[in-house]
């Protein structure tokens, strides 16, 4: 539909990704939105008729990679165009990590989401900041905990929010 103004309009649950954004922190951002009453991934698998993929999806495991249908499913579901949906993912032939989150706590601070290249197993550091990707917690020792759970921006252990472990990230 589109408006006066030629804007398309969009049902209250639209969330747009943000540049660079993975899909474990889209899908968490997507879930704790007001007008959305899905509390976790299982369900919305569920009913964009695709299986539990979403699931491995927000857990970094993208083997088997997504295919076109479930991408369409998924996208059709939450009013997003495939095209930004697919961005979410790594590149085709990308590793990622999957046994830890990483971050960069300056890029974090600067926008607070979680990049997909952090999990990159190409990447071993932050490139703009010159810092390596930490995954786990300085204070406190505690794996960094899958984006879909930030909500709160900070450690679930200790509380440490990410924005302050900058200054405990080394040189790259």
């Amino acid at each position: 539909m589109v408006t006066g103004d030629s804007e398309e309009q969009r049902p209250a649950w639209y969330l747009e990704p943000f540049e660079g954004e993975s899909v474990s922190h889209y899908f968490g951002r997507f879930r704790r939105q007001p007008a959305v009453s899905i509390s976790n991934p299982a369900r919305l698998s569920r009913l964009a008729k695709m299986g539990p993929v979403l699931s491995r999806w927000e857990q970094f495991y993208f083997n088997p990679p997504p295919t076109q249908t479930e991408l369409e499913a998924i996208a059709k579901l939450i009013s997003l165009d495939v095209e930004k949906l697919m961005a979410l993912f790594p590149p085709s032939g990308e590793r990622t990590l999957h046994r830890s989150t990483r971050l960069c706590a300056a890029c974090y601070r600067d926008a607070p989401y979680h990049r997909m290249e952090w999990q990159f197993q190409s990447v071993a550091g932050c490139e703009k900041h010159r810092l390596r990707l930490l995954s786990r917690c300085p204070a406190c020792d505690t794996k960094i905990a899958l984006p879909r759970d930030w909500e709160l921006g900070a450690c679930k252990q200790c509380g440490m929010k990410f924005v302050s472990m900058v200054k405990r990230q080394k040189c790259y």
